[in-house]
């Protein structure tokens, strides 16, 4: 497979290969349904007494691989956009220069793994000297993950993926992107606003890509009492990637000082509760 400017080139057979752990499918091996299709699809019910116990020690595999793999990430940033953006796309450009801000910051950089937006942020990351992870999932079109990954898993089941985007991110950033992209940034407002996850950044980058959504969801959502304005609060929109590390950054100080004084308050509690039980067994 030939090389240039560090990128490999696609072969004739590239994007006919799937990956199952150590077991690797190509062309005519490759099933033409999903783990995920086939979980999920009802008209696949008369198979499930038989096969879903063992679906779902494969789920819990997932799971564990996952956060034995990620366990010992540095602080991150999951970044969200297109698969389909062409490399020399305003947004992928703007995920190239974020992924690079972000490294720079001491995070690493979390993409789906995939081309387009998710490669450009991967690429930055890399090319700036931070860890690039792509987190991959097995669709029925191949993509494979791209080549400025440094660190990848790739998951038979969204559920378990969307969990490991969560859970090791301080802070999601989403770029112009597709149905996925969607799926992604309202998943993670919805854990913001019922408190599932606190203190977790959401920026959108692509003032113009976003503005008809944020205009909609300000005049018919909240104008109409679906959602609080406070909620319209969730969202940092910008173009500036400096303005996007550093809304970030300062997100994750407040968090930490508010961490520290729970933590001191608890100290003192106790000190207080201990000062309190002496100065009673002194009377007695």
């Amino acid at each position: 497979m030939s090389q240039s400017n560090g990128r490999q080139q696609p072969g004739p057979d590239r994007g006919r290969e799937r990956h199952r752990g150590a077991v690797t499918l190509r062309r005519g091996a490759i099933p033409t349904s999903t783990a995920d299709q086939r979980l999920l699809d009802s008209r696949g019910r008369g198979d499930w007494k038989t096969k879903d116990a063992w679906r779902a020690l494969r789920i819990l595999s997932e799971f564990v691989e996952g956060f034995d793999t990620l366990a010992d990430l540095p602080p991150a940033v999951s970044v969200f956009g297109s698969a389909r953006s062409m490399p020399e796309s305003p947004e992928c450009r703007l995920a190239e220069e974020l992924g690079g801000a972000l490294a720079r910051a001491g995070y690493a950089v979390i993409t789906g793994g995939g081309p387009g937006v998710m490669e450009a942020a991967n690429r930055g990351a890399s090319e700036a000297g931070g860890l690039s992870v792509g987190l991959g999932i097995e669709l029925p079109f191949e993509q494979g993950l791209n080549d400025w990954v440094d660190l990848a898993i790739d998951f038979r089941y969204f559920f378990a993926r969307k969990t490991m985007f969560v859970k090791y991110a301080q802070a999601f950033v989403v770029l112009p992107g597709g149905f996925g992209t969607m799926d992604e940034l309202f998943e993670s407002l919805t854990l913001v606003q019922t408190g599932k996850v606190t203190r977790f950044p959401v920026v959108l980058m692509g003032v113009d890509y976003w503005r008809g959504l944020l205009d909609w969801l300000r005049d018919s959502m909240a104008a109409e009492g679906k959602i609080g304005p406070s909620d319209l609060e969730l969202i940092c929109l910008t173009d500036d990637v400096d303005a996007a590390v550093r809304h970030i950054v300062e997100a994750e100080a407040v968090l930490s000082a508010e961490q520290e004084a729970v933590r001191e308050e608890a100290v003192a509690r106790k000190e207080a509760d201990q000062r309190a039980a002496a100065d009673q067994g002194g009377k007695g």
